[in-house]
């Protein structure tokens, strides 16, 4: 196969964002990604997306564990927020690239749901890293 043809169908449109399906439509009309930048888009948006939503989390915690100190509680959430979306560009680009770049070395379509559980796996990575491991040999 010569590296400038598409396993993607001729008459293939990119599906809409998030574009994911029920199981019935597993069977009669799933929904695939062809081309690594719509792979990279819809992983980015969906770590975007699910990172905001844990920092937003974290951040009403913090605010209300912080409520006495209500002078500098209000600049709890943006800043949690403008740090998710940081996070979540960057984690989301490299996972979004690597996962493009493996999908199309492989010739593969890759189904709208893995950016979503891709995005989630980023999520648990930040979730586990944020504990201390502490171990002895």
């Amino acid at each position: 196969m010569s590296p400038n043809t598409s396993i993607a169908p001729d008459d293939y449109e990119t599906p809409r964002f998030p574009g994911l399906y029920s199981l019935e439509a597993l069977f009669s009309n799933p929904q695939y990604l062809y081309h690594s930048y719509d792979i990279w888009r819809f992983t980015l948006y969906w770590t975007i997306i699910i990172f905001e939503g844990f920092y937003l989390a974290a951040s009403g915690y913090a605010v209300a564990v912080q409520w006495r100190n209500w002078k500098m509680m209000w600049m709890i959430p943006p800043l949690y927020m403008f740090v998710a979306g940081i996070e979540a560009v960057l984690a989301g680009s490299v996972v979004g690239l690597l996962l493009g770049a493996v999908y199309k070395a492989g010739d593969f379509k890759m189904s709208t749901w893995i950016p979503f559980i891709w995005a989630l796996i980023n999520v648990l990575v930040l979730i586990l890293s944020s504990f201390s491991i502490q171990g002895g040999l």
